[in-house]
């Protein structure tokens, strides 16, 4: 029987929020995804970041062109054997932020079969964030930035290079992101009445539960199902 767990990660604040955006983090065990997280959520490096076990989950509010919008990031475990479970997760994404380790370059030449799950089970419009992450780490470098930026461009997805670890381009990763999706909103492309969009305009009560969450089951701090 396998355990399953859901860690969940929420940021303070008010929830006068205007939208709601469903990401997505992808990636092999061990890309920093976790840290990814954690450093956008809640500015912190974690030095010992344990593997995922099933997904994590975390929130933050932030702004794009003067509307307020919620994130929640659904960070999926890497490992093969979760490949199944974690496919869930996929649908409804509005972006998919998919991470490599530029010391790796096995994380790197598994990016193709991560790119396919991507385009198979989410929809057209998903907006997919290609990060080269532990860019401190330039003196290991296993994966060059030319060859992977030629690979984001081949196939149509957003890069940067990051560091999980110094906060570098982390925050312009997650935030290009949402503009990106907000202008699909605007310019008539993306369908807000399709579940499968990704994303919520203006939540029905503040801090209640909305249907991205419910896609799976509702977050509970230190579960196991």
């Amino acid at each position: 029987m396998l355990v399953f767990f859901l860690q969940f990660k929420m940021s303070s604040g008010p929830y006068n929020y205007s939208y709601i955006f469903k990401y997505i983090i992808i990636g092999d065990m061990g890309v920093g995804k976790s840290c990814l997280l954690h450093q956008f959520t809640e500015k912190k490096f974690m030095a010992d970041c344990p593997h995922t076990i099933g997904v994590e989950f975390g929130t933050r509010i932030i702004e794009v062109s003067g509307q307020k919008i919620k994130l929640q990031i659904w960070d999926t475990a890497g490992q093969e054997r979760f490949r199944a479970v974690t496919r869930s997760y996929y649908r409804g994404a509005a972006g998919a932020l998919m991470v490599y380790d530029i010391t790796r370059r096995s994380t790197y030449n598994h990016l193709s079969s991560w790119l396919t799950d991507t385009r198979n089970l989410t929809n057209p419009s998903t907006v997919i964030f290609l990060i080269g992450n532990k860019c401190d780490l330039d003196a290991q470098r296993d994966v060059t930035y030319d060859e992977a930026k030629q690979f984001a461009d081949e196939n149509g997805l957003m890069f940067v290079e990051a560091s999980a670890k110094t906060g570098e381009n982390v925050e312009e990763a997650f935030l290009e992101t949402a503009k990106k999706i907000f202008q699909s909103i605007q310019d008539g492309r993306l369908d807000l009445n399709a579940a499968e969009s990704g994303v919520q305009h203006k939540p029905s009560q503040p801090g209640g539960r909305n249907t991205l969450v419910n896609d799976q089951q509702a977050p509970k701090e230190n579960c196991s199902c």
